[in-house]
């Protein structure tokens, strides 16, 4: 286990007596990026499951997956090439289907940039670059962020679980919007990606 992570959760349980609580019952931090991940395979794992439950999101990833048995992922190349009524029967949506293709070719285009040129940028301009894609959100982006490029200061304000998990480690009735979990997080700097990991983790009640 990484020594960042042991003092991320040492950091955010010095918050106040509901973290300590929470981080106590979780134990260690075991967030697990995938740094081997080039970004543009990232964005289309993170479309792939942008509003579907993980059981659904897995099941479609682990059909496009099984269109290419000889090796880990498509290239771009042959992601581009896949037939869109082959993409359908995956379980993708055509709108999805737009949006990885396009993904895809803008790979081969340099837009998305390759792992070296990411680490190299900002967050961020990382952001900013590829949200000008079609279909490509900021939660997309910030999936990459933090599991491909291990960035360790990530808050993704708009992802259900994380909002829903502060919701339930505070007892609050609703959710806070957006623009206030990014004003909560930011006593949650430099650690502000194991925070996320430990909101996903707050059970329901």
């Amino acid at each position: 286990m990484p020594d960042t992570y042991l003092h991320a959760s040492a950091f955010l349980a010095s918050i106040d007596e509901d973290w300590a609580r929470h981080i106590a019952a979780i134990g260690p931090c075991l967030h697990q990026p995938k740094p081997a991940r080039d970004p543009w395979e990232a964005l289309v794992r993170a479309i792939t499951y942008q509003q579907l439950h993980a059981r659904a999101g897995d099941a479609i990833l682990g059909r496009l997956l099984a269109l290419f048995p000889q090796q880990d992922f498509p290239s771009a190349e042959q992601l581009l090439a896949t037939e869109f009524d082959v993409l359908r029967a995956c379980g993708f949506s055509a709108s999805k289907i737009a949006t990885i293709q396009g993904v895809a070719q803008a790979a081969l285009n340099d837009v998305v940039p390759d792992y070296p040129s990411a680490l190299q940028m900002d967050d961020e301009a990382l952001i900013e670059r590829l949200t000008s894609l079609r279909g490509v959100g900021r939660w997309t982006v910030e999936m990459l962020l933090i599991y491909s490029l291990e960035r360790s200061d990530i808050l993704p304000a708009d992802d259900f679980g994380v909002r829903d998990g502060y919701r339930r480690l505070k007892g609050l009735e609703q959710q806070p919007t957006r623009k206030q979990m990014i004003d909560l997080g930011q006593p949650w700097s430099p650690y502000r990606t194991v925070a996320a990991w430990y909101l996903w983790r707050v059970p329901s009640r």
